[in-house]
Order: C-alpha cells, then structure tokens, then sequence
C-alpha cells in the first residue's frame, strides 16, 4: 500500500521554464479571470487496471481547490473504496497554498515566494549532479528533446520518458489557469516531498500544452526500473483526465468541505506537517 507520501505523486500527474516567474501566473491576473472548471483524475500504477488514487480539482472565483483520495491502508477499518487523503486550497490571489491533512486536522501554509526560491536552487542543484538523468532534469532548455504530434507531446531523457495527450481547453484562460495549478502542484510536491526527478521536464511540457490552449486529458511517465530505488515506488504511472467547463452538482459543496476543514484544521510549519518534528512543538494560531 503506497504511503501518504505517495498522495503528493496525483499532484504531479495533474499538470506537467525554470524561473516560477515564468511558470506562475501574476495574481490579478489570476482574481480577474475566476472563471468555473472541473477536473476529475485517475492515477494508475505499473499497468494496473484498478486506480491507486484519484483526485476533483474545482476552479471557481479564482482559486482552486483540490481534493486527493486514495484507499485506506489494510489495517485501517474505514469503509471500502477511496477515503479523502489532503485537501489543497491553490491562491494565487494571495500568492499562498495551503494544504490540509483532515485526518491529523493540521494544516499549513506555503507562499509563492518559496517555491519561487525553491525552484531556483534545485535547478542549480540538478544542472551541477553527477547523476546524467538529474542533470538533464535540470534543463532549462528540453526543445530538442519534446516530440510533437497533433493533440500529444512526447520528451525523452536519459533512462525517462514522459508523454501527453491532450484536448483543448474551454479558453485560453482556462488553459492557463490549469498550467498555474499544475506547475505549483509539482513545486509543491517537490518540497513537501523531495526525491525523484526533478520537476523541470514537467514544467516545460506544462508551457507547451498551455500554448496549444489545451489541458492535459492523460499524462504517463515511465522510468528505468533499475532506477526505481524506494520499494513500492513505481516506475510506470499514468493520469487520466476529464475536465469539464462548469461546477456540477455537489461541487459547491465539496468546496464548502473544504472550507469547513480549513477553518477547523490546526496551522503548523512545513516540518511538522511532513513529520519532520513533533506537532507539539510548534506554535499554532
């Protein structure tokens, strides 16, 4: 049973350049848009018929708001099927994410200046690894390496290959509203959870999808599996996606859910909400 570090890994598939001001949309540009959009995913592992999470992403009134779910461990005697796993509130607005555990009721908060910052030292970090495959992941340029066909996008690097299919999206606001979502998504995970390729491969198949006023309907991404060097991680993952241009019934009020854990939900630091320190010991508001 993948562990709930492995949540973060739907995050990633959701979306797909090595400055975040080239990858994060300016704020009001973001309030002024606020336009509705829904995306229900499906993460697949190694082939696996059976998906291994599954996430709804709800754009309204310029935010969004992500709920990941996955089956309970063997041990936990939750009903069967997919139980709630984080919830992500996306605010460009106010230039923040927050991200929820509403098992724990713990919450913390991450500004875009970090992950900005973040972006920067991992990149210079990767382009100086020994290891070929980071250093590739390290770009900034992938145009040589991007294969493009009508509707999908295909990038090789050393002992990886990602491809995209895609559609197009209801306007071009929405496109670039779901690039914003997804590339914070990635440099989300890459600081909750760091390890694995670098997330620059992502990003720059994320600007193109953007640029053909698309969003992503499958993403899958294959590694050497001599690479693979966590047990039970997999090497082959796959994302399907199916967006439509409007909140459905019921949306609102997963929302409102949101909200309701938000406003309950204890605040702690990044370190304490990965585990790193005792809840304890950190000072709440």
């Amino acid at each position: 049973m993948p562990s709930r570090a492995s949540f973060v890994v739907v995050a990633w598939t959701l979306g797909v350049a090595v400055s975040l001001a080239a990858t994060v949309a300016p704020a009001a540009d973001a309030a002024d848009r606020g336009g509705e959009l829904r995306v229900e995913s499906e993460l697949f592992a190694d082939g696996g018929s059976a998906p291994v999470a599954r996430s709804l992403t709800l754009f309204k009134d310029g935010l969004a708001w992500d709920f990941l779910e996955m089956a309970p461990p063997a041990a936990d005697d939750a009903a069967d099927g997919m139980r709630l796993a984080e919830i992500v509130l996306h605010d460009p607005a106010r230039e923040r994410v927050v991200v929820i555990d509403p098992h724990r009721d713990v919450k913390t908060q991450v500004e875009t200046i970090r992950l900005e910052r973040l972006s920067v030292s991992l990149a210079k970090w990767a382009r100086g690894a020994d290891d070929r495959l980071v250093r590739w992941a390290g770009g900034p340029d992938f145009g040589d390496g991007i294969t493009e066909k009508e509707n999908s996008l295909e990038l090789v690097g050393p002992r990886v290959r990602y491809a995209v299919a895609y559609g197009a999206a209801p306007s071009s606001e929405a496109a670039a509203d779901y690039r914003q979502f997804a590339d914070t998504a990635i440099l989300l995970k890459a600081l909750l959870h760091p390890g694995g390729i670098p997330p620059f491969p992502r990003l720059a198949l994320n600007r193109r999808i953007e640029a053909a006023g698309a969003i992503p309907a499958e993403v899958s991404l294959e590694v050497d599996p001599k690479l693979v060097l966590v047990a039970g991680r997999p090497s082959r993952l796959k994302c399907v996606h199916k967006s439509h241009p409007r909140l459905l019934a019921g949306d609102v009020s997963r929302i409102e859910e949101g909200e309701a854990h938000m406003a309950s939900a204890t605040a702690v630091d990044v370190a304490a909400f990965v585990g790193e320190e005792p809840a304890e010991s950190v000072p709440r508001r």
